[in-house]
């Protein structure tokens, strides 16, 4: 899975441009993120949603060929990227694994309860040390964080656990084995759905 980012450069977006259609691995794909930290809102149109859903169904596509099948100049799709992408409404073109194709297939869950005395920085910081914790977000209610686990089997996901108590850092720990996912990242039908006009 692939991530726009909002951080490349003119010309690293040139260079990634003329790369895409020899380059682009065939599982690949556009995935939004929203503008977090941000004061203001972007505000997006159908023109924007359709060079978006555009991406994301040819991902391996140029900015030209874009241009070329929704009948718009090539600097008009490059400027919407680029402002999106400078809007946070689009993330990074950066690679995003899917640890499943690698030998990580059971997804997990795990509320922790953390101490608190050493602070949330100084918690993730040492979790980050764990390959295997692929998010961690601070969340409400009775834990304190939320992590999404990769692991190549149940005994393996153990393992992961024991990790994460090993580190001091958390006092408790609940997780639930995800058995089939459905769809994640699903923020193109929001978009669009925005552009239209059918949310607030």
């Amino acid at each position: 899975m692939y991530r726009l980012a909002g951080n490349a450069t003119a010309l690293e977006r040139e260079i990634m441009d003329s790369v895409w259609s020899r380059h682009w691995p065939k599982w690949q794909q556009f995935v939004l993120v929203n503008s977090q930290g941000r004061e203001k809102l972007m505000n997006v149109d159908a023109l924007d949603a359709k060079i978006v859903r555009f991406f994301t169904d040819a991902p391996r596509a140029s900015v030209l060929e874009a241009s070329r099948v929704l009948r718009i100049a090539r600097a008009t799709v490059q400027s919407r990227l680029d402002r999106m992408a400078e809007g946070g409404v689009i993330g990074s073109w950066v690679p995003h694994p899917e640890p499943s194709h690698f030998g990580f297939p059971v997804v997990a869950f795990c509320s922790l309860t953390i101490n608190q005395d050493l602070g949330h920085d100084a918690v993730v910081a040492a979790l980050a040390e764990i390959p295997e914790l692929i998010e961690i977000h601070t969340v409400s209610g009775s834990s304190d964080l939320m992590a999404r686990i990769a692991a190549r089997s149940n005994p393996d996901l153990q393992r992961v656990l024991d990790a994460m108590i090993a580190t001091r850092t958390v006092l408790r720990s609940s997780s639930v084995i995800v058995l089939n996912t459905h769809f994640e990242g699903r923020t193109l039908p929001l978009l669009e759905a925005v552009a239209a006009g059918n949310r607030a």
